[in-house]
């Protein structure tokens, strides 16, 4: 009898209905009204409805500014903007479940949960260093050590990490804190590794950047605008207020938008050319020949279109053909990632994961699909998209030995011979 009692203290044998009454049913964030003073008198006489419109779309234009002035500012900001966002998406959804687990006083929760988010961007961020500085790395003597034994530190801070949560068990609650350390994992699975691949496409050029998330905010306002005018069709019960209007509405809209923002950017180097570090001055760089995708190029119309349209041909970017890829993914796949988080918001209560932003909630809310999307371009750039980058290949082979070195220049030198194209560069 004592053992099974035990068991269930523990949480072993312990049924849904009690693992509820762990979690509780109360909502772990408050959902006050913060919309700032000055707007709510002036929206005094509006309805709710209208008030939100109105609240939504003032907050909506400050955000956008915001957007348009750290892409001014550069790729430097730009990853910075992306490290401390991530931060507070990690906060956010950490505070759900400290809410929960600090009413038990257990103990380390948080400290291991923001402890775990440094060791994951040591990880992360250390391979990024090694990969794109690579020359400031080998100059760099204590660098250089930290790069040879990078991920061998990594796995000896995590599994400290991992020996104090052992520790950390407390007899009667084993359940709970499984839980909790399946919740900090999850959330560094979702909100790290997915901004990492988002300073990854950044990397590629600031095209990769601006246009995927100008597509995810395009297909926010579009849908929300249709369907706030034109819905009558719920479109999923995990959010009420989706309509099938405002889902097809956006798509349309969004690939239209996406079409003529590559177009646009695509013209000017600072966008196309990927961010590269110059050893010499120590600064990012982005200045190069722009690729084909960014050159333009003459396409054949298709004939059931050209009777339509009236014209045979048209000059366009091949990056705009990938544009109508990710702005059809942000249309139909990315608000999944906001079902998502409304299907989470749902099962512990509460109406946003914070209160940072008024009509808007928390960082995360705003978020939500941005991450999907990162994985998304990242994979596509992978899958269609990169090639074999030569400075890269040049900075590892000038660390290689002199014997090292001159054996892979007589097996090149060997290769290009029997294709005849070292002589006919010889002879020319």
């Amino acid at each position: 009898q004592e053992s099974e009692s035990e068991n269930k203290l523990d949480g072993e044998t312990a049924s849904d209905s009690e693992s509820k009454s762990e979690f509780g049913g109360s909502s772990p964030v408050p959902t006050s009204d913060d919309t700032p003073e000055v707007l709510n008198r002036a929206l005094s006489n509006l309805s709710s409805r209208w008030k939100n419109w109105w609240v939504r779309g003032i907050l909506t234009l400050a955000m956008i500014t915001f957007f348009f002035i750290i892409i001014y500012l550069g790729p430097m900001v730009l990853m910075t903007i992306v490290m401390c966002v991530q931060i507070k998406c990690f906060h956010e959804i950490i505070t759900i479940g400290y809410n929960v687990y600090h009413s038990y006083d257990l103990p380390w929760f948080r400290t291991l949960s923001w402890y775990f988010l440094l060791c994951v961007n040591y990880f992360f961020y250390g391979e990024t260093v090694t990969d794109y500085f690579f020359t400031l790395v080998q100059r760099e003597e204590p660098l250089r050590i930290l790069s040879k034994y990078h991920r061998f530190i990594s796995f000896t801070l995590y599994l400290t990490g991992f020996c104090m949560f052992v520790l950390s068990l407390v007899k009667k609650h084993y359940r709970l804190q499984f839980y909790m350390f399946g919740w900090t994992h999850v959330t560094l699975l979702i909100v790290v590794t997915q901004s990492h691949l988002i300073i990854h496409n950044l990397f590629e050029g600031m095209i990769w950047f601006i246009v995927p998330i100008s597509c995810v905010i395009c297909n926010d306002i579009m849908a929300y605008m249709f369907g706030f005018f034109f819905g009558r069709t719920p479109l999923i019960k995990l959010s009420p207020k989706k309509t099938w209007e405002g889902f097809i509405g956006g798509f349309f809209s969004t690939v239209l938008f996406g079409l003529l923002l590559s177009y646009v950017m695509s013209g000017y180097r600072c966008f196309t050319c990927p961010v590269e570090f110059n050893n010499d001055t120590n600064s990012f760089t982005v200045d190069c020949e722009p690729s084909e995708l960014f050159q333009l190029q003459e396409y054949n119309i298709p004939v059931l279109l050209q009777s339509v349209l009236g014209w045979k041909t048209v000059r366009m970017f091949p990056f705009q053909i990938h544009s109508i890829a990710l702005s059809t993914f942000a249309s139909l796949i990315g608000p999944f990632g906001g079902f998502f988080a409304s299907g989470f918001k749902r099962a512990f209560k509460i109406k946003d994961f914070a209160n940072t932003i008024p009509g808007h909630g928390g960082i995360m809310d705003r978020f939500d699909c941005q991450y999907l999307m990162a994985t998304f371009v990242n994979v596509y750039i992978a899958s269609f998209i990169r090639g074999p980058n030569p400075s890269k290949l040049i900075q590892q082979f000038l660390t290689l030995r002199p014997d090292q070195q001159l054996h892979i220049f007589n097996t090149l030198k060997a290769h290009l011979v029997d294709r005849g194209v070292l002589g006919s560069l010889e002879d020319a």
